[in-house]
């Protein structure tokens, strides 16, 4: 199974970059599953309806968010009809809308994803990750009920998503982080067989503070006076994620490569499609 997963869009020039790319990318690789993390794409915080309906018209199967979910407050209310909409699955129960979901890839195989939020540096009140990851991949196990498992983990703290990977390697194809918006340079295969890196990265304007113009907060950081509101960059985006190779047999990841396209970062592709 053929693989994408794309890091956190931010705002429109992060969005725009996505729209035009992946379409192409989808077709050209022959792609069978494409998952987004979307958190940033209305302005830098949340998401809206009509781009998220925008994001599956572009190629993606799934649409993940982070800490930034309820940022556009109709995110409450459309989470609860869109099943390919996730938010983190370690809300406390009652929360709206669902954090995983299992669909079906264009080449027919079944794929188990799931949105889950670390809690080091981030939000000590959500339920415990690694008991909400391990209740996850036990319910539908890999190379039983799942042909693939998909977790995009959006956390803070590189050890707790090496930590995470680790948990997982084995009954997870692929463990991506997301959240901190820089790609890391550790995309590897685990030792039992998950594909992981740290943090895809995000897809926006690079020449930015984490893709927010670069003047609030350098101002906040050098004055620590806070004089405007951050606003996402609108330069040139570069689009970064990660591309995976799943055996069909096993569901274990048999090649990784990031991927990054645009002006910004030195450009990578996947050279095994």
């Amino acid at each position: 199974m053929r693989f994408l997963f794309l890091g956190d869009m931010v705002g429109r020039a992060g969005r725009n970059a996505v729209f035009s790319a992946l379409p192409g990318l989808v077709a050209d690789y022959r792609l069978d599953f494409v998952v987004v993390n979307g958190e940033n794409a209305a302005g830098g915080f949340g998401i809206t309806e009509d781009i998220f309906n925008e994001t599956l018209r572009a190629g993606a199967d799934v649409v993940t968010t982070g800490n930034h979910v309820w940022d556009q407050r109709e995110a409450l209310e459309f989470c609860t009809r869109e099943e390919r909409f996730l938010r983190p699955l370690n809300y406390p129960k009652g929360a709206p809308g669902n954090g995983s979901g299992l669909f079906e890839a264009k080449n027919g195989a079944r794929v188990l994803v799931a949105n889950i939020m670390g809690r080091v540096f981030m939000s000590p009140d959500l339920d415990d990750p690694f008991a909400c990851a391990d209740h996850f991949v036990g319910s539908c196990p890999l190379g039983e009920q799942a042909d693939a498992v998909i977790v995009d983990f959006h956390a803070e703290a590189t050890s707790e998503k090496q930590a995470m990977a680790h948990f997982l390697d084995g009954r997870a194809s692929v463990v991506v982080g997301t959240h901190t918006h820089v790609p890391t340079a550790d995309h590897q295969i685990l030792t039992g067989g998950t594909a992981f890196q740290s943090d895809a990265g995000m897809c926006g304007d690079y020449d930015s503070s984490l893709g927010m113009e670069k003047e609030e907060p350098l101002n906040r950081f050098v004055t620590k006076i806070p004089r405007g509101r951050f606003e996402a960059a609108q330069g040139p985006a570069t689009i970064c994620g990660l591309a995976v190779e799943i055996s069909d047999r096993t569901g274990l990841a048999e090649k990784v490569s990031p991927v990054r396209i645009g002006p910004r970062l030195q450009e990578q592709r996947p050279d095994f499609w």
